[in-house]
Parts: structure tokens; C-alpha cells; sequence
């Protein structure tokens, strides 16, 4: 996928998945407006450049705004101006083809429970104690032909049972027999381990940088 195909896919599903506005197109990509404490809005640019970076860094002052780049954070950091940084959380990029799959056996006393609601299909895994210990959820956009995994996550005490394969593994299928043929997310550095290893192939970096509350 192109990068230009790959972010508005991505965006389009990111917003339908956390419930936000539908995404404005800008000349430079799209604008999200989020509307959480820390993260009030963000910018996303597919194809980005320094002069269009420097620019929306010195326009955009109000704190918890948010940049998405398809650049390597090195380069990234070198284009912003004082009141932005770069975080220590390198992002990917991801697609993969989606189609129906053996979703695994949860392990001995976990439990899966599925549900779709406004538009977005959810996964939650629930350990023998009935504490939380996996997540994820999948949601599409427009025609419906790409889906979008967003929050994928294991707890901490429960990291190493195969709970990130089985979480994925049901959104691809669920995703996959609602009609969806690509699957897009975007990956932190853990993460990049599990999805590479269930197929996922790497579009670029996504680097983030955030506004903060001076300068």
C-alpha cells in the first residue's frame, strides 16, 4: 500500500474506533479532534516534508495537540521548533491481507467475550480470577474494504500465554467475514514483535510529537 492509501484508510478507522469526528482533510493530510486531557487534537501527514511540519508546529500552540508523521522520528526531530517533542515511543506503520483463520484455544480458565457496537467490533479476555488481562478491537470505515486494530493489549501478569495471537487472530477473522480485505494498524516497538510474527508487513515509521505546556 501506498502511504497516502494507507493513512486515510487508517485515520478514517482510528476516528470510527475512538468514537471521535469524522477526520477534515488539509492540504497537508487530516486534522482529528480528539478531545482528551493530553491529547486535544492531532495532525496526520502522510507524506510529510519540513516545511509543512515547521509550519503546523509554529501555527498549532494549544497544549495536547498531536502530530503523526510517516517519517523517522531522527528526521522528525530535526524539522519541529521549541514546545514539540518527539517521545520516546517509536511508532510503525502495518497492513496485512485479512482472511477468516483458526482463532486459538484461550489458555485454562480464560474466557473471550465479543460484542459489535457503533460500528466497532471488541474483544476483551478475562483471566481465571475474572480481572482483565487482554484487549482489542477492530473497526472499518467508508466501503468497509480496510478494517483498522486499534488498542491491542495484554496486562502485565498475563504477557506470555499467547493472549495478543488469540486477540488478533479474532479480529482478523471477525474483520475479515464482515467483508474487510486489508487490515491497517499502527504498532509501538512491543508490538511490532506479535504482529510481525502473525504476517503483518511494515509500511514505514509513524513518528508522534506532542505540543506541551509551554513554550
Amino acid at each position: 500500500m501506498d502511504s497516502s492509501t494507507i493513512t486515510s484508510a487508517w485515520v478514517a478507522g482510528w476516528a470510527v474506533s475512538r468514537s471521535t469526528p469524522a477526520p477534515v482533510v488539509e492540504p497537508w493530510g487530516y486534522r482529528v479532534d480528539v478531545g482528551l486531557p493530553g491529547h486535544a487534537f492531532r495532525h496526520v501527514l502522510p507524506e510529510p516534508d519540513e516545511p509543512s511540519v515547521r509550519k503546523l508546529c509554529e501555527t498549532v500552540t494549544e497544549p495536547g495537540a498531536w502530530l503523526k508523521v510517516l517519517a523517522p522520528p531522527e528526521r522528525v526531530a530535526g524539522w519541529i521548533t521549541p514546545g514539540w517533542t518527539v517521545p520516546d515511543d517509536p511508532g510503525f506503520m502495518m497492513f496485512q491481507e485479512l482472511r477468516p483463520s483458526a482463532v486459538p484455544v484461550p489458555p485454562d480458565g480464560y474466557t473471550v467475550r465479543a460484542e459489535t457496537r457503533d460500528g466497532v467490533f471488541r474483544v476483551r479476555v478475562t483471566a481465571p480470577d475474572g480481572s482483565p488481562a487482554g484487549r482489542g478491537q477492530v473497526a472499518t470505515a467508508g466501503e468497509g474494504a480496510t478494517a483498522v486494530v486499534d488498542q491491542v493489549e495484554t496486562w502485565p501478569d498475563h504477557r506470555r500465554r499467547g493472549l495478543g495471537r488469540l486477540v488478533m487472530r479474532t479480529l482478523e477473522t471477525a474483520a475479515a467475514e464482515a467483508g474487510a480485505t486489508t487490515g491497517v494498524l499502527s504498532a509501538t516497538r512491543d508490538g511490532l514483535r506479535l504482529y510481525t510474527s502473525l504476517g503483518w508487513r511494515l509500511q514505514g515509521p509513524l513518528t508522534g510529537v506532542v505540543r506541551g505546556t509551554q513554550g
